[in-house]
């Protein structure tokens, strides 16, 4: 392995704030080896992803660029094939690329950069989720959010989600440990990307049991009456179906229950992955990054899932380890998921071409992580362009 050119390991959560992490403060939640990741990284506290919504933000998270620039709108929007990914520029240094779980590409263009995808999407790549911008607006699709999963959280043990997140972690493990054993002088960029904890809330007895129902917070902020409230909020109040069911106190916690259970299984599977890394022998080679592709509202205002601007919807875990960085660090200056693809370039010792660096929404923060830098140049952006707007 070239020393000089780290591996890089990216793992992401699906609809996961940071605000419900311990690392980020929260003293209920169950995520041990999160916590330990962040004691030997980079804490990023105030990172915010470039849309509080599924494929927008993942599509900018590598593309660098805001869904106005980059063409991903909403979660129907095709994310065009000659537009520069981080994973291209990886590529094209020598890396291999791998993709294993979610990353919601819409279009025949399902690899974007990455050489090997190892397991399907968990949602579909078609155009079934284009909105109708003609419906009034409370009309749902048929699609899109509803309170059921506020309102039917349940022990399983098996569902969809879980058996797609066993097999994300089965591969990446299979395919750090293949790595390691092939050995071939090529650093790697492996993506191991989860769908947890995302509603539905369904999950083992087990990690339901981590928790006391009688102990669950409520929100800190209850519902807003609804002509208190700002117009997007009563919007997506409206199209979620929010004021139409009156949640108890029981319900809120038995919601928040199954999302903190969600979060505990998903941090046994990174755990899994971790572990691996460790195992191979690669773990002080490798550049290991944890995100999220944007938060969970639980109830907050009144709100659920994500699409709004609060932080609990906009504010996302970024978590970056460096080996051999020195003293780990809190990050406290505002930055962008936006900024991860420039950043990564930068610690790999590949900077974004010149031909591709025009129109970038996103720059390279490594100088935050070491000290060196005192702010982002810039403010922080984030857009919201699918169903739901005004």
């Amino acid at each position: 392995m070239d020393a000089r050119r780290p591996n890089v390991l990216l793992v992401m959560a699906d609809q996961l704030a940071a605000g419900w992490l311990p690392a980020y403060g929260h003293g209920a939640v169950h995520a041990p080896n999160l916590t330990a990741l962040a004691e030997d990284a980079a804490v990023f506290e105030s990172a915010y992803c470039p849309a509080p919504l599924c494929a927008p933000s993942r599509a900018g998270l590598l593309s660098a660029r805001l869904p106005s620039r980059n063409g991903v709108f909403d979660n129907a929007a095709e994310m065009p094939a000659a537009l520069p990914t981080l994973t291209h520029q990886l590529r094209a240094a020598g890396y291999y690329t791998g993709l294993v779980g979610k990353m919601h590409f819409v279009g025949p263009d399902q690899l974007h950069g990455f050489e090997e995808r190892l397991t399907a999407d968990i949602f579909p790549g078609d155009l079934d989720w284009t909105p109708d911008w003609r419906l009034p607006a409370g009309e749902q699709l048929p699609w899109y959010h509803t309170m059921e999963s506020v309102l039917e959280p349940a022990v399983s043990v098996a569902s969809m989600q879980q058996d797609y997140d066993d097999e994300v972690a089965f591969r990446a493990v299979r395919k750090i440990f293949d790595l390691a054993r092939e050995d071939s002088g090529r650093p790697f960029f492996l993506v191991a990307s989860f769908s947890n904890p995302h509603d539905p809330w369904e999950l083992r007895p087990r990690y339901w049991d981590l928790y006391d129902r009688e102990a669950i917070d409520l929100p800190a902020v209850p519902r807003i009456p609804l002509d208190e409230a700002d117009p997007h909020s009563r919007r997506l109040r409206e199209m979620c179906g929010v004021d139409e069911v009156e949640l108890s106190p029981d319900q809120l916690r038995a919601a928040r229950h199954g999302y903190y259970a969600g979060i505990s299984y998903m941090d046994e599977r990174v755990g899994e992955v971790l572990t691996a890394l460790r195992d191979a022998g690669l773990y002080d080679d490798t550049i290991v990054v944890f995100t999220a592709d944007h938060g969970e509202m639980l109830g907050e205002r009144g709100l659920w899932y994500k699409m709004s601007f609060f932080e609990h919807s906009a504010r996302v875990p970024l978590l970056v380890r460096v080996p051999r960085a020195g003293s780990p660090r809190r990050v406290a200056e505002p930055v962008s998921q936006v900024d991860l693809a420039p950043t990564l370039l930068e610690l790999t010792g590949n900077p974004w071409p010149d031909e591709h660096s025009e129109g970038l929404d996103g720059t390279s923060v490594a100088g935050l992580m070491s000290g060196e830098a005192e702010s982002r140049p810039g403010a922080v952006l984030a857009e919201y362009l699918a169903e739901g707007v005004n």
